[in-house]
C-alpha cells in the first residue's frame, strides 16, 4: 500500500512504517523541515489509532525534533490517550526530549504536561504491580519524575529501585539510579550504583565510567576517581586537595546559587546564575578563577564539581571553550573580597595587575556581560570580540587569600599602580581592613565619585 502524501485520519501499519522511516531519514540527514512535515502527516491519526500515537512518542524519544516541537508532539499524544499504559510509558521515556536537560540546574518545567504524565504514570504503576506492563511504566516514570527537578524525587528513586528489584542484572537500571543520585548530590550512593552497573557490563561503558568518576570525585574517593580517569587514558595523577589533578585547558562553568544537587522541593530553582572561568584540574572539578558579581555562595578560589557533558560552547577567536553545568561545591577557600573603582589609560591595565599570593584584581567592567539566552548559547558569537570593549573607568573586586597580610597586599597594589601611567585604583574597604582609616575615608570619596559616574 503506498505511503500517503497528505495527512490521513487512518493509517495501516505498513503506511506508518514507511512514514516513520522517511522521518528518521530526513532528521538524520539534517532535513528538519521535511522531518517536521512528515510527522505532521501522522497527527490526524493520533487520536483514532493508538499505535500511531506510540509511533510519534518513539520518534520524539529518538531526538529527531527540537525541545519545543517535542513538547508539542507529546502533548498531542498524551491528550489523545491519557489512560493508555503503552502511550504513557513511551511518553514518559520521551519527556527528557521536551526540555533542555543540559541545563541541569533549571527549575521545574511550567508546562502541565510533565506533572500530568508523572501523575498518570504513578497511578498506572500501582495498578500494574507485578504485571507485564510494570517495567515499561516504571521506565517511563523514572525519566518523567526526574524532569520535575526536586519535586518528585520520591517517585524517581522508588521507580529506579523497583526496576532493580524486578531486573537486578540489568546494568541500565543501576546506571539510571546512579545518574539520579549523582544529580541529587548523593555521590557515594551514586558511585556504588555506577560500580554495580559497570560490573554487570562486559566492557567499560563510557557513560557509566564518566558518572562513576564524577561521583567518586564528589564523594572524595580519590583513588577510585584516579583509576577511572586513567582507564579513560587521561594524563592525571594525585594532586591538590587530595584529588586527581591533571593539565587541562581552562574552561567555563555556569554556576548556580542553588544547584540541583544542593536544593530541596521547597526551594527548587537555581537562584542567581553566573558563567565563570575555572582552572580545570580533572574532567569534573576545578578552581574558580573569576571573581563573581553576584552572591551565589561560591567565589574566586573555591573548588567546584561540574557535570561531564558541556551545555554550550563559547567562541574566543579560533577557540571553542566548553561550558559545563555546576553540580556541587567541594571546598570553600574563603577569600577576602574588596570592592575597587579606578581609572586607566589603556584596556585591562588594572585587570592585568600581577599580585603575589594568588591575589587578583578583577575588573567586572571589562569581564562581565549580561547576555540573553540566545546570545549565551550562540556558538557563533565571538566572546573575545564581544569582551574587547575599551573602558577607561572600571570597577570590580580584589580577591585575596584569607591568611594574607592586608598591609602588604596594599603595598603591592600601590607599587603596581605606580608603575602604570595614568592608572589609579581606589579600594577603601582594603585600606580600612589594612589599618589605614584616614586613607580609607579619602579613597571612599573618590570611589563614590567614580561609581556614581
Amino acid at each position: 500500500m503506498p505511503v500517503p502524501r497528505f495527512p490521513a485520519e487512518f493509517l495501516s501499519p505498513s503506511q506508518l512504517e514507511g512514514i516513520e522511516k522517511q522521518i528518521v531519514k530526513d532528521a538524520e540527514a539534517g532535513r528538519q523541515h521535511e522531518a517536521w512535515e512528515g510527522i505532521q502527516s501522522l497527527l490526524p491519526a493520533v487520536r483514532r489509532q493508538e499505535f500511531v500515537a506510540q509511533a510519534v512518542a518513539r520518534l520524539v524519544a529518538g531526538r529527531h525534533f527540537s525541545t519545543e516541537q517535542s513538547l508539542e508532539l507529546l502533548t498531542r499524544v498524551y491528550e489523545a490517550h491519557p489512560h493508555s499504559e503503552a502511550v504513557l510509558a513511551l511518553a514518559g521515556v520521551a519527556l527528557d526530549c521536551a526540555r533542555d536537560i543540559g541545563f541541569l540546574n533549571a527549575p521545574p518545567p511550567e508546562d502541565p504536561l510533565f506533572v500530568n504524565v508523572v501523575n498518570a504514570l504513578s497511578e498506572a504503576v500501582v495498578r500494574a504491580k507485578s504485571g507485564k506492563s510494570e517495567v515499561a511504566l516504571l521506565q517511563g516514570l523514572v525519566t518523567a519524575a526526574r524532569m520535575l527537578a526536586r519535586q518528585r524525587d520520591d517517585l524517581a528513586e522508588m521507580s529506579c529501585r523497583r526496576l532493580i528489584e524486578l531486573q537486578p542484572k540489568n546494568s541500565g537500571h543501576h546506571y539510571n539510579l546512579g545518574l539520579f543520585l549523582k544529580s541529587r548530590g548523593r555521590f557515594r550512593e551514586g558511585m556504588l550504583a555506577n560500580q554495580t552497573a559497570a560490573d554487570l557490563r562486559w566492557t567499560h561503558d563510557e557513560a557509566t565510567e564518566w558518572n562513576l568518576g564524577i561521583c567518586a570525585t564528589g564523594a572524595a574517593e580519590a583513588d577510585l576517581a584516579l583509576a577511572v580517569w586513567k582507564r579513560r587514558k587521561h594524563k592525571i595523577e594525585m594532586g591538590r586537595f587530595g584529588l586527581p589533578d591533571g593539565k587541562y585547558p581552562d574552561c567555563k562553568v555556569r554556576l548556580a546559587q542553588r544547584p540541583l544537587a544542593e536544593r530541596s522541593a521547597a526551594a527548587d530553582d537555581p537562584g542567581s546564575e553566573e558563567t565563570i572561568w575555572i582552572e580545570r584540574l580533572s574532567p569534573c572539578h576545578g578552581i574558580i578563577r573569576s571573581v563573581l558579581v553576584h552572591d551565589v555562595g561560591v567565589d574566586y578560589g573555591d573548588v567546584i564539581l561540574f557535570d561531564g557533558a558541556p551545555i554550550a560552547e563559547h567562541t574566543y577567536g579560533e577557540k571553542k571553550i566548553p561550558v559545563f553545568p555546576h553540580l556541587a561545591t567541594l571546598r570553600h577557600s574563603h577569600y577576602q573580597m574588596f570592592d575597587f573603582a579606578g581609572t586607566q589609560s589603556a584596556p585591562r591595565q588594572i585587570h592585568d595587575i600581577d599580585l603575589e599570593w594568588d591575589a587578583v584584581v578583577y575588573s567586572h567592567t571589562e569581564n562581565f556581560r549580561t547576555l540573553c539566552a540566545g546570545c549565551w548559547q550562540n556558538p557563533d558569537l565571538d566572546h573575545a570580540h564581544h569582551d574587547a570593549v575599551e573602558k577607561h573607568v572600571v570597577s570590580g573586586r580584589i580577591a585575596a587569600p584569607p591568611d594574607r597580610d592586608l598591609g602588604e597586599l596594599l603595598r603591592q597594589l600601590d607599587a603596581a599602580v605606580a608603575g602604570r601611567e595614568g592608572c589609579r585604583v581606589y579600594a577603601p574597604q582594603l585600606c580600612e581592613a589594612a589599618g589605614f582609616p584616614e586613607r580609607a575615608a579619602v579613597e571612599q570619596r573618590r570611589f563614590n565619585m567614580i561609581r556614581g559616574n
